[in-house]
């Protein structure tokens, strides 16, 4: 109370007005004139033009100043600039484009057939706990643009056999609002609702709307974790940016609303990016992707999975061939390497590694969705998020409690994983081990649940991932 009267007091000087408070989510919002904001905080505000010319927002330029009283109360300032921070992570398959052989991409072996599935259908190729629907678990899922037409869903659903309850949250003023276009974002929001309510067939799963910026993005996930009316136990993100395209007082403020998260039990799942181990930029140099570089972030990377049910037949890493994209991984260059990945990380590694994780992510061996009316094939690691999130839905049901964060306990306890071995996202190639490309590997999904049982049974109580101790 406090902190936040003495922000209150600073907005009153600058003619700024306090338009909401959230002491939980250690948040305030003002508004004002353009002329007392830049005053205030002591930047020009302008108006730009994307590259190409078709849309324009607004940008600061200079480094934000606070005043003395206000080091350590505030720790970042969003809203002074609204341009688009993120893309979803999502990829089409080429209609009739066949499977690459071996032969045409050395380093990613391709000789199995390659066929997209249900959600269920990767469910049962990871071993997900049979009977287990997700019932009483909420999802949230985190979307910065397009939705979801409610008809796609009744019929995906019915032809799937699954009955999740599916609602919508504005945040800020952004709503479900689907643009008609398959390729666009409502492919993402309908392949994360389809993914995660194909798998966790009875949960309810949460959609937060909100505008494509720093601030928009960060509004959402906040909203998330402190929701009283859904509690939402996992968040699943399938948004992102290389970490050279956000300024560090955005990711660092992230990042403890991600420790918040950790602390309070929820599971944050985020996609690793689908441009390999330079993340889409073109400077030469390797690049992850953030949020997935979050150390309070379970990062899902991508695999090519061949399958035929519970059996895996072949996993290799998703890439090899760049116009088909690749799995995103690499080292962070924000974050420090956190303690559950020392001794785990090549030598040469000096900072957070990523990805955790991976599973099914390859086009070719994608995801049938509907989207805007059309049957579709998505992968990308869009759809790793949602899926891991559904498997975590189905362990806090069986568990009867909710495994919270679960990076420490995946990197101490071995077994849970397929290791990944073959395959390359670019700069890196899998190995034996946590890798660059895949992480610890894919996750069979009753072991995880067995192990973070047996481990709770020895405690004697509560679960086995979540608690406060500080981990990262």
């Amino acid at each position: 109370p406090e902190d936040m009267a003495k922000v209150a007091e600073f907005a009153h000087e600058h003619g700024l007005a306090v338009v909401d408070q959230n002491p939980a989510a250690r948040t305030i919002k003002l508004s004002g004139t353009v002329k007392a904001l830049q005053k205030a905080f002591g930047v020009d505000l302008k108006i730009y033009e994307d590259k190409s010319g078709s849309r324009s927002y607004r940008g600061r330029t200079g480094e934000i100043h606070l005043p003395d009283e206000l080091e350590g109360v505030v720790e970042s300032v969003h809203g002074l600039d609204n341009r688009d921070q993120a893309k979803p992570h999502f990829r089409m398959a080429a209609h009739g484009v066949q499977p690459k052989l071996a032969s045409q991409a050395a380093a990613q072996p391709r000789t199995a057939t390659a066929m997209p599935f249900n959600p269920g259908q990767v469910a049962a190729a990871y071993n997900f706990p049979s009977g287990a629907t997700g019932k009483g678990q909420t999802i949230a899922l985190i979307e910065l643009g397009g939705g979801y037409p409610t008809a796609d869903l009744k019929k995906y659903f019915k032809q799937q056999k699954a009955n999740p309850k599916v609602s919508a949250v504005s945040v800020y003023g952004a709503t479900n609002q689907p643009t008609g276009d398959p390729n666009g974002p409502d492919g993402e929001v309908e392949l994360d609702i389809m993914v995660a309510g194909g798998i966790a067939s009875n949960a309810h799963i949460v959609v937060y709307f909100a505008h494509n910026t720093d601030k928009g993005f960060l509004d959402a996930i906040t909203a998330a974790i402190h929701d009283k009316k859904n509690h939402p136990s996992i968040i699943s993100i399938s948004w992102g940016g290389p970490e050279a395209s956000w300024t560090q007082q955005s990711m660092d403020a992230f990042n403890e609303v991600f420790k918040d998260a950790a602390m309070l039990g929820v599971t944050v799942l985020a996609a690793s990016g689908d441009n390999g181990s330079s993340d889409g930029v073109n400077d030469g140099a390797n690049h992850v992707d953030f949020p997935a570089s979050s150390p309070f972030v379970l990062a899902c990377g991508g695999t090519r999975l061949i399958a035929n049910g519970s059996t895996i037949t072949q996993e290799t890493t998703w890439g090899g061939i760049p116009q088909d994209g690749a799995s995103g991984g690499g080292v962070s260059q924000h974050f420090a390497t956190p303690a559950y990945q020392n001794g785990i990380l090549p030598t040469t590694f000096h900072g957070r590694g990523v990805p955790d994780v991976a599973g099914d992510a390859d086009p070719q061996t994608g995801y049938k969705v509907l989207v805007d009316g059309v049957p579709s094939v998505i992968g990308g690691t869009s759809a790793v998020a949602p899926l891991y999130a559904a498997l975590v839905a189905q362990i806090n049901e069986s568990a009867g409690t909710k495994c919270g964060f679960l990076n420490p306990f995946l990197y101490s306890t071995s077994g849970i994983c397929n290791d990944i071995v073959q395959g390359t996202n670019g700069a890196f190639n899998a190995a034996a081990g946590w890798d660059p490309t895949t992480g610890l590997g894919s996750i069979q999904g009753s072991t995880l649940l067995g192990k973070l049982t047996t481990k709770a049974k020895a405690k004697g109580a509560g679960t086995a991932a979540s608690g406060t101790k500080e981990v990262a």
